[in-house]
């Protein structure tokens, strides 16, 4: 291919990788954690090239493709360059169905959709990259969502992304692969990202509606049981999406990911104070409803009491306000370390 350079082959099997890449000239680094975003964490702290290139040890990707990668980036136009299986072509065998039509197409959508790319495949583990533009992100992951933090990283720090298409070929060997557990950390990764569309939002969305629901009935005599009952469920689960919003974003700025003006003040103006007075003040309401309900039941002689709605306000509002003390607290722990709690 005319390329000089250097081949790290970072390995923690138990097999005979690491001596026959090492008879072969390879550098062999041993990765101090397991895991596929450990394995190229470790080659990245020893590789010295101008462009560095990530390929799987698998032989499903052809190493001729990476001549095409590195004229890319020589060129100056892009940042990093990754392969795409989609738009070249698979190989009978090479990969999954669930893959190639559900789970990569979907996961790529997402991705797309959440940080404005325009990636046609995202889980590519064909990639290279400058030097200067690696400099510039800040990698972590040591599982496989490392592959969607690079891309992610890449993509909120304005990097210009080219795609080549390439030739996906069968593994040699058995995957290590788990769709359900694997996809779900990818999704969950991007979460990290942007909780508002997962959480945020749709438990905003919901809380509004359980409240309208319940109170609607409350006010209206709270004789329709079920449909109150349901109103104060979606509450519940509606307020607890909504903090564990707020538990990503802070956990993500602790983690040191990039955040959106927008966050960054929400979470400058971070007080357990405030966060402690609304919870408290939820709480007294529910405790002063309680005392209602319980006072009204001594009343009538601790016997056959119609009070399930007022009750049943008390138990929610005493549950936000619970659930509210305690969400400060540990959203305040999250930030202790990032100087941004006042």
């Amino acid at each position: 291919m005319g390329l000089l350079g250097e081949i790290l082959v970072a390995d923690s099997s138990s097999d005979n990788t690491a001596a026959i890449a090492k008879s072969c000239g390879a550098k062999v680094v041993k990765p101090a954690k397991l895991g596929y975003g450990n394995a190229y964490l470790a080659g990245l702290a020893q590789a010295e090239g101008h462009y560095i290139v990530f390929m799987d040890g698998d032989l499903t990707y052809d190493p001729k493709a990476i001549a095409d990668m590195i004229v890319i980036l020589q060129s100056g136009n892009y940042d990093l360059v990754i392969g795409s299986r989609l738009k070249g072509v698979i190989l009978p065998g090479a990969m999954p169905a669930l893959h190639r039509y559900i789970g990569n197409p979907v996961l790529t959508c997402i991705l797309n959709t959440l940080f404005s790319s325009r990636i046609s495949d995202a889980h590519c583990g064909l990639r290279a990259i400058s030097r200067d533009a690696l400099k510039r992100l800040n990698l972590k992951s040591g599982g496989m969502e490392f592959a969607s933090e690079m891309l992610i990283e890449a993509v909120c720090r304005d990097m210009r992304i080219a795609e080549v298409p390439i030739t996906y070929s069968p593994r040699k060997g058995v995957s290590k692969l788990h769709s359900i557990t694997d996809g779900w950390r990818h999704l969950r990764f991007m979460m990290l990202y942007r909780p508002a569309a997962f959480l945020l939002v749709p438990g905003l969305l919901v809380l509004i509606f359980g409240l309208a629901l319940f109170m609607g009935v409350y006010l209206q005599g709270g004789s329709r049981m079920h449909s109150l009952i349901l109103g104060g469920l979606l509450a519940i689960i509606g307020y607890q999406m909504l903090l564990a919003g707020f538990y990503f974003e802070a956990f993500g700025a602790a983690y040191g990911l990039p955040r959106s003006g927008r966050i960054k003040k929400m979470i400058s103006y971070h007080s357990l104070e405030k966060e402690l007075f609304i919870g408290i003040a939820l709480l007294a309401v529910g405790g002063l409803l309680g005392l209602r309900v319980l006072m009204s039941w001594g009343v009538s002689g601790f016997g056959a009491l119609d009070a399930a709605s007022s009750a049943m306000m008390a138990m929610i509002f005493s549950i936000l306000g619970i659930q509210t003390i305690f969400s400060g607290m540990s959203i305040s722990l999250l930030l202790l370390n990032n100087g941004q709690q006042d």
